[in-house]
């Protein structure tokens, strides 16, 4: 597995879109302390970019790899390797390559302007964190729906489509659920609902870290008296764990039945 994991983390680092993705991220991180001139006011500002950006490209890099790499892909299952090994290289060769690019472009400008000096350095750390978690999740959920869809158009709109549901129409649907049953205690749906998108749980977890949670209102203090707790902390990220283990372990499972 660590062959095909390097091989695979080294092609893309060697791509020109990891190259764009990384520079992406260390003009925006430039100009974002240029414009704030305050690193909490930046980080704010970045983690709207992020909960968005990091899973599109996660899931849009993630499926094109797959599809892109089918025929090396067959090759290597007709030698004597395990399935799980070969996808799970794959896999987190793709993954680790999107993460280091996120961090070192991040991490780059913020260091350079004095991180280590700053109050926030656990929120921007917090940031990198639950980036890396979502791009760790959205690349396993595209292989999943890759290896289940040989297609490639349907494969590719299926993989758009789930990142538009959990981005965009999920917390539609949220929102719409909370306002028509306003009249009824809605703590523990809210708190079930968010844990169950891990778009949504993120930007939670990063709202009440940099203590702005009054801007969500009434949810804001159900989240605020789960979240802020230690023990709301560490089920927020054991929930974000889950996310990307189980997707992982269906990865295998389909990878081990399936009929190439």
């Amino acid at each position: 597995m660590l062959k095909i994991l390097k091989y695979s983390f080294y092609d893309l680092i060697r791509s020109r879109w990891s190259y764009v993705y990384f520079l992406f991220y260390l003009l925006l991180g430039f100009v974002l302390l240029f414009l704030n001139n305050d690193v909490s006011k930046a980080i704010i500002t970045l983690m709207n970019v992020i909960i968005i950006l990091v899973p599109l490209i996660g899931t849009i890099f993630g499926i094109m790899y797959f599809y892109n790499s089918k025929e090396f892909t067959e090759l290597l299952l007709a030698q004597p390797i395990k399935r799980s090994s070969i996808f799970l290289g794959q896999y987190f060769g793709v993954a680790g390559s999107l993460t280091l690019s996120l961090v070192l472009g991040l991490g780059i400008p913020f260091v350079l302007y004095g991180l280590f000096k700053s109050d926030a350095i656990f929120d921007f750390t917090l940031l990198l964190v639950t980036g890396a978690f979502l791009t760790l999740i959205f690349t396993v959920l595209a292989f999943n729906i890759a290896l289940s869809n040989e297609n490639k158009i349907k494969g590719f709109g299926y993989a758009v489509l789930l990142w538009l549901f959990l981005a965009v129409i999920y917390d539609g649907i949220f929102l719409m659920s909370l306002i028509i049953f306003k009249e009824y205690p809605l703590d523990s749906f809210s708190l079930g609902a968010t844990m169950f998108n891990p778009i949504d749980l993120s930007r939670t977890l990063i709202l009440l870290k940099l203590d702005i949670s009054a801007l969500l209102g009434y949810t804001g203090a159900v989240f605020k008296k789960f979240f802020g707790t230690d023990q709301g902390f560490l089920i927020s990220m054991l929930m974000l764990v889950l996310w990307t283990v189980l997707p992982i372990w269906r990865l295998v499972s389909i990878a081990k039945k399936k009929d190439f």
